[in-house]
């Protein structure tokens, strides 16, 4: 089965947490604080491996977690950073975020790298906290939460050459005569379900990817049969190569096949239509062939190029792989809809405007409880150490700051209710 759409969670390594320490050394009168840092936690990182052809890896593992930094040390010695957790995916993976549908990553090059999850900052030791009214202070922090995620992986095939046309018109037996690809070939509709790619060679040197893009049947731009998933991978691809069955084996009429096909194209995506066809008439060792040939190209009206091929016998393969080889050095790259087109000599940037998380949302509970929730109040919770006092009260001063306190009695909160934040319960005092 070939895997081209899978969604995993990924979540970056915590940061490491602070240390409370004290120095007390001999000659050294006052002593004081000498807690380190915690290490930064590991980000989740995706790599293109361009040994790689498909998302497979990821069915059999959906998880993936960074390492959390190290814990400070006493002496002020911070803990090491984690090492960032490398994450291989092969060429053409676009990452997306499944809550806001964000694309996070669009991977093309070999080696290209992005950050989809961002390791936490490791918490701060006591030593970060003296001042001259606390010169002692026995408070740290916890490392930061590391980001975590589910995101959607979608794999674009990065092949040059796309075969289209209807199923059993000779796709997959030209692909294994022009290249080393061994795709399954058999008499029966979509009998591609995986798009074999093949390395194919020209006698004079020349070398392009050549990707056989499963059977169209008609109504597939609107999702019918496997349609959707595979006119994907025809977006990336420079020169669409459209084989026609010429014989006629199937009893359909070769221009009806042309017309439909070219129809799905257009209705899945228009800019599928600016690429370069070469049309390919197979199957001309068949009787009839010529004939239906003859008239085909009577009823044309586009000035494409065709090349009478049989697949079988090998005739005219070589004309057909040099035009080919041609039309793929004078035709450039086609950006995705999503990729920025670069105007002429002036570089643009993109900023886009970011809503700030909400701080926090209070709501009640049956039994008459407040519960507070929310992304920055969680994290404040997270980096808290409850085993000292001074966290504690510094935990609440946050609160404060943040505006829970004034929401609680807006929301009519009285002295002795019942507070609850993620699996903690506290008192609200006046």
């Amino acid at each position: 089965m070939f895997v081209d759409q899978t969604k995993i969670y990924v979540k970056a390594g915590d940061g490491g947490n602070g240390m409370v320490a004290f120095r007390k050394e001999k000659y050294i009168p006052k002593g004081g604080p000498a807690g380190g840092d915690g290490g930064k936690g590991a980000n989740v990182v995706f790599e293109v491996n361009e040994g790689l052809r498909t998302l497979m890896d990821f069915r059999y593992q959906r998880h993936f977690k960074a390492p959390r930094g190290e814990h400070g040390m006493s002496k002020n010695q911070h803990g090491a950073g984690a090492k960032d957790m490398i994450v291989k995916v092969p060429p053409g993976t676009v990452v997306i975020d499944e809550k806001t549908k964000e694309v996070l990553a669009d991977l093309v090059e070999n080696g290209q790298q992005a950050i989809i999850a961002r390791g936490g900052r490791g918490g701060r030791g006591n030593s970060r906290f003296a001042t001259p009214a606390n010169p002692a202070p026995e408070l740290s922090e916890n490392g930061e939460p590391g980001q975590e995620r589910e995101v959607i992986l979608e794999l674009k095939l990065l092949a040059d050459v796309g075969l289209v046309g209807f199923p059993s018109v000779g796709k997959s037996t030209l692909l294994s005569v022009v290249s080393s690809a061994r795709p399954k070939i058999a008499e029966y509709h979509f009998t591609t379900i995986v798009p074999n790619l093949g390395m194919v060679e020209t006698e004079d040197g020349r070398s392009f990817v050549m990707a056989d893009l499963p059977g169209l049947i008609e109504g597939a731009s609107e999702g019918v049969g496997l349609g959707h998933q595979f006119l994907r991978h025809i977006e990336r691809t420079r020169v669409i190569v459209h084989v026609i069955d010429m014989a006629a084996m199937e009893g359909r009429d070769p221009y009806q096949d042309y017309l439909t096909i070219n129809r799905e194209l257009k209705e899945y995506n228009l800019r599928l239509t600016e690429r370069p066809q070469v049309i390919v008439a197979n199957k001309m060792d068949m009787p009839e062939a010529e004939e239906n040939l003859k008239k085909f190209k009577e009823q044309l009206e586009e000035d494409y190029p065709i090349f009478p091929i049989s697949a079988v016998t090998r005739k005219g393969l070589r004309e057909l792989l040099y035009a080919v080889a041609d039309k793929i050095e004078e035709t450039p790259e086609f950006p995705l809809e999503h990729e920025e087109e670069e105007t002429t000599g002036v570089h643009r940037v993109l900023y886009k405007h970011e809503a700030e998380p909400e701080a926090f949302r209070i709501t009640r509970e049956s039994d008459g409880s407040f519960v507070v929730s929310g992304e920055k109040t969680d994290k404040l919770f997270k980096m808290t150490d409850f085993s000292r006092e001074e966290s504690v009260r510094r935990f609440a001063r946050q609160l404060r700051g943040l505006g829970v306190d004034e929401a609680l009695r807006e929301r009519g909160a009285k002295d002795g209710d019942i507070v609850k934040l993620m699996e903690f319960e506290f008192e609200f005092i006046e």
